[in-house]
């Protein structure tokens, strides 16, 4: 086996404005296999500031990773715990390798039949000018599902946009979501949701800062607004802590980014637990590449959940990897006629 790895920048064609700052760059890694004549290829999606393996030995920790699967010896499975996205990368780069097409990770009528999968249209923060172009460019777009980033604004501009949003169009129309990233505080975030609830909002993610399963269970269980646990997932990596924190929360729903929580397997546990307590989910791409989103789109296309995925649309970076993906009319798409331009 040669197993190699490359540092990739992703450069922003506008910078993106997160919680976390606005980002101008998306710093990610590819891995290589290469064996018999064939070559497999994964995406640690590392997201700087977000996930939990952004530590100063990261690189050491995934050429350790690489010595492992040159040698064909085990890699210790507390190894990949602790770094979720080296996990996602090697999981997609093996199964890239046992592929018949290195890029179809997941044959499905998505890749063979370019089968659409619905996503919500992402509006990133901003001015609130800026995000109101952004709305009407997403309703130009075709989207039917619209997620807003809140929480760097003041609220009152951000209530105002989602206001003549719905006022616009009914919840039949348009189904409006909004991610808070944790902005709210405990004591606030009722009274918020209740105002948000009044413009038939479908759901909010994160509306307080992870870690708070006290105050963030009573929000769940008194919320006039559906809530999503996004951040709140980052870094449980055992079964059990899953099963625990969702028992303790009881959200409404859970949102999936495989890269930060440890590849498809993992986040397949995360459903199974879920849904045996009757929560539902829906899947997020986290910033990679077109070879991650790729992988994530294809394996979102085999669960059988017909809610709006939050899978990007590869579209933001200046020096993204050409693919076969394409968005038309709010879904995402695999055209296996066009061809992948990956240059390492």
């Amino acid at each position: 086996m040669k197993v190699r790895y490359y540092k990739n920048h992703l450069q922003f064609k506008r910078p993106g404005g997160t919680s976390r700052g606005v980002l101008h760059e998306k710093e990610t890694w590819i891995l290589t296999l290469s064996a018999e004549g064939k070559t497999g290829i994964g995406e640690c999606g590392l997201f700087r500031g977000l996930s939990c393996d952004d530590v100063p030995h990261f690189e050491a920790t995934l050429q350790k990773v690489c010595k492992h699967l040159e040698n064909d010896t085990p890699i210790p499975t507390a190894l990949l715990t602790a770094f979720p996205s080296i996990r996602m990368g090697v999981e997609m780069a093996q199964r890239s390798l046992a592929a018949e097409d290195p890029m179809v990770l997941y044959p499905s009528a998505f890749t063979q039949k370019e089968e659409g999968v619905p996503i919500n249209g992402l509006v990133w923060m901003g001015s609130k000018e800026f995000m109101a172009e952004q709305i009407e460019a997403k309703l130009k777009a075709g989207f039917n599902c619209i997620k807003l980033k809140i929480g760097v604004l003041k609220f009152e501009d951000e209530y105002q946009l989602l206001k003549a949003l719905r006022n616009r169009f009914s919840e039949k129309d348009i189904t409006i979501r909004v991610d808070a990233n944790g902005a709210f505080t405990p004591r606030e975030a009722y009274s918020l949701l209740e105002r948000l609830a009044k413009l038939k909002i479908h759901s909010i993610e994160q509306p307080i800062a992870a870690g708070q399963w006290e105050e963030m269970a009573k929000l769940c269980a008194q919320t006039p607004l559906p809530i999503a646990l996004d951040e709140e997932l980052i870094g449980v990596q055992h079964a059990v802590d899953k099963q625990s924190l969702l028992q303790t929360i009881a959200p409404q729903y859970i949102i999936l980014k495989p890269s930060l929580l440890g590849g498809f397997t993992a986040s397949e546990e995360w459903i199974a637990a879920a849904e045996a307590q009757n929560i539902d989910w829906w899947i997020t791409s986290a910033l990679e590449s077109n070879i991650g989103l790729n992988a994530i789109a294809q394996w979102t296309a085999t669960l059988n959940t017909s809610l709006p995925q939050g899978l990007g649309t590869g579209q933001l970076f200046k020096n993204n990897f050409s693919s076969p993906l394409y968005i038309k009319n709010g879904y995402i798409h695999y055209a296996k006629s066009l061809p992948w331009n990956i240059n390492l």
